[in-house]
């Protein structure tokens, strides 16, 4: 396997994030989700919860990869925080004010206040999991949580260095389910904030599968495709069953039942295989996608809000019409701005050198002399 690029993941990341935007597409056009009031076959949208888990395993696994070839060991502890800073925060605070624009001057979140200047300071420094304001983007409680677990990540690869990372795995999920079980009897709220303590256990697994995938080719046979089918089907059969507002009200357990299915699953992606699942995920479209999915993430709720609430629903009201044409604008816009979004404020950012370049271009050097003993194709870097 690849240890610099694992194909498939950029495609899995967008179609993630892809799904995530048709949910709050599909959520935002019928009443009262989780209290379904739309046609059936339309249901399969309201599991946007399960995006985000797998996006936590995806990154616990991504950025685990690296200590996991290297012996568990993350490096230095400055470099490692100024990389995950410079990765979210300029396209972040970018979002960040952009949905503060459109909640104070176009329409706010529904099911929120209008933001105040204790939101600002609560987003801007990434605190909402443990501090609950109206939010300018009802999407970023998942960026506070992703924040508190990337502080959580050195401590995993330490446990994983000195015990393993199944006893890691043990040691972050065990008081999850005591706590689940015995100070709340079975029944955990479900609240807004606080979330990242439970959703330790999907990050962390993650970053046992970055420990399979280091320990080489002899695991790689694994059947794991069909070993995810099999532990999907049980918490499958029953979110499926109960549906989506019996989801919402057990979010506690639904977010452990499926980690296990999420992780093998994305063994089976790391091994390969299936091929044609992976030559789809890898294909070009979606790999364009998976390059812009963090932007897309960032600003998609804000437009899908304002062209819902002020543009589809006071027309055509709430039905599968509507919840076309949210789609198609919502979505097309979206897309289009989120790539944008990237190009402007994601992926030219990663040092204060790159702010600098930004701001101020170097002057153009000249370009250098071709020896004319070798030909042209040789001077040219592959």
């Amino acid at each position: 396997m690849n240890r610099k690029r694992v194909a498939g993941l950029d495609g899995l990341r967008g179609l993630c994030a892809l799904y995530v935007m048709l949910f709050h597409c599909w959520a935002y056009t019928f009443r009262g989700f989780p209290r379904y009031r739309g046609p059936e076959w339309l249901s399969w949208l309201g599991f946007g919860r399960l995006s985000v888990v797998l996006f936590l395993v995806l990154s616990g696994f991504s950025l685990a990869l690296g200590a996991a070839h290297n012996g568990w060991r993350l490096g230095s502890l400055a470099r490692y925080a100024r990389r995950r800073a410079w990765r979210i925060l300029p396209a972040y605070w970018a979002a960040l004010a952009f949905s503060l624009v459109i909640a104070w001057t176009v329409v706010r979140q529904p099911h929120s206040a209008e933001p105040t200047a204790g939101s600002v300071v609560v987003y801007t420094l990434l605190l909402q999991d443990l501090f609950t304001v109206p939010t300018p983007n009802g999407a970023f409680w998942s960026i506070g949580v992703e924040a508190l677990l990337y502080g959580v990540l050195p401590l995993l690869v330490v446990l994983c260095r000195r015990f393993g990372p199944a006893a890691m795995l043990a040691v972050v999920t065990l008081p999850v389910i005591v706590i689940g079980l015995v100070v709340f009897g079975g029944s955990p709220p479900q609240e807004d904030n606080w979330l990242a303590p439970h959703l330790v256990p999907a990050f962390a697994a993650g970053v046992v599968a970055a420990g399979v995938v280091a320990a080489g080719d002899r695991l790689q046979r694994l059947p794991w495709a069909a070993l995810s089918v099999l532990a999907a089907i049980p918490a499958g059969a029953l979110i499926l069953h109960q549906g989506a507002r019996w989801m919402v009200n057990h979010y506690y357990w639904v977010d452990l039942a499926v980690v296990p299915a999420m992780t093998l699953f994305l063994l089976a992606v790391a091994s390969g295989r299936p091929a044609a699942l992976i030559r789809l995920l890898d294909s070009s479209p979606l790999r364009r996608l998976g390059a812009f999915s963090y932007s897309l993430y960032l600003i998609h709720l804000p437009i899908v809000v304002v062209i819902s609430q002020k543009l589809v629903i006071p027309h055509l009201g709430r039905d599968t019409v509507s919840f076309a044409a949210t789609t198609v604008l919502a979505g097309g816009l979206s897309l289009i701005g989120a790539w944008l979004f990237a190009k402007v404020f994601e992926w030219p950012f990663r040092s204060w050198s790159d702010v600098i370049t930004a701001i101020r271009p170097p002057a153009s050097a000249p370009a250098p002399a071709i020896s004319a003993s070798r030909p042209v194709h040789e001077s040219v870097p592959s």
